[in-house]
């Protein structure tokens, strides 16, 4: 039975090819085992703080004459949490909202944004760290950790995308994701002037490439290309044929997709009916 479970969390994480999954699974497997290890470090009462064991060698720093040493830490900061309610918060808007981009976006574009945003949430918290005055002082034990600006770019890239989408909060009612979205980067703006103002920094990073991301998107760039594997070329025999019915019945389909997507930009995802969600919804399988 017990292999039964691991099998089915396994499958679940590595191949369902739902990336929120395998973030969410990442995300908690690392906590989990940190947590573990932590234990004996703890009881035995020697003294070692190894939650700053792990912000030194796996957060990522302010001081940017760490950064030739701890390069790698632009990636390895995103899979540490600070506490089991970092982890929980962050992985329940992965799995909420992700669902939502995966209903319009490819997996890759997932993948893209998210670590995209983690990038950038760390580039942006190391650059207000060593511009502006109020940090410079205690810059050299500054440090982030966690998956917040990764998700943080989910969720503006998927409020950018589908504004008028709504979902249901509790104590709230039914709130559209461009008022959630807004309402994150205000309390992060305000959040600058706090003791976690790294990870406003960080939030506000991941924001602006979701943003960024899902407008050139929409002016035809799309930058998780770089992700797709180049096609090999073949040769083959041109003899002339008419382009078959399943081609043009493709193109068809990318302008009702095209249709479809204008307009829930201009009228929101609950005005579209069975059929338009059924087709977008196969539409995100391709």
């Amino acid at each position: 039975m017990n292999n039964s479970i691991f099998q089915d969390l396994k499958n679940k994480v590595f191949h369902s090819g739902n990336p929120s999954y395998l973030y969410i699974g990442l995300n908690t497997f690392v906590f989990v085992i940190v947590a573990i290890i932590n234990v004996p470090f703890f009881l035995s009462g020697n003294g070692v703080n190894f939650d700053a064991i792990i912000g030194e060698y796996f957060g990522f720093p302010a001081s940017l004459a760490k950064l030739p040493v701890r390069f790698y830490t632009i990636l390895t900061y995103q899979f540490f949490h600070g506490g089991f309610l970092h982890l929980l918060f962050n992985m329940l808007w992965l799995y909420w909202v992700g669902r939502i981009f995966l209903d319009f976006l490819k997996p890759r574009q997932f993948h893209f944004v998210y670590l995209a945003g983690g990038f950038a949430g760390a580039i942006l918290f190391a650059l207000a760290f060593n511009i502006f005055p109020v940090f410079i002082s205690g810059i050299s034990g500054q440090v982030i950790i966690g998956s917040s600006a990764a998700v943080m770019a989910i969720i503006v890239a998927t409020a950018t995308l589908v504004p008028d989408y709504s979902i249901r909060l509790l104590l709230f009612g039914d709130v559209k994701l461009k008022y959630l979205a807004i309402a994150y980067i205000v309390l992060d703006l305000i959040g600058t002037t706090s003791a976690n103002a790294g990870g406003s920094f960080a939030h506000i990073g991941g924001a602006i490439i979701g943003f960024t991301y899902i407008k050139v998107l929409q002016k035809g760039t799309d930058w998780s290309n770089l992700f797709k594997k180049k096609p090999k070329l073949r040769v083959v025999k041109n003899n002339g044929a008419k382009p078959s019915a399943k081609k043009k019945e493709s193109s068809v389909d990318q302008r009702e997709i095209d249709s479809i997507l204008d307009k829930i930009s201009k009228s929101g995802y609950d005005k579209l009916t069975k059929e338009e969600k059924e087709t977008l919804f196969k539409a995100s399988k391709h």
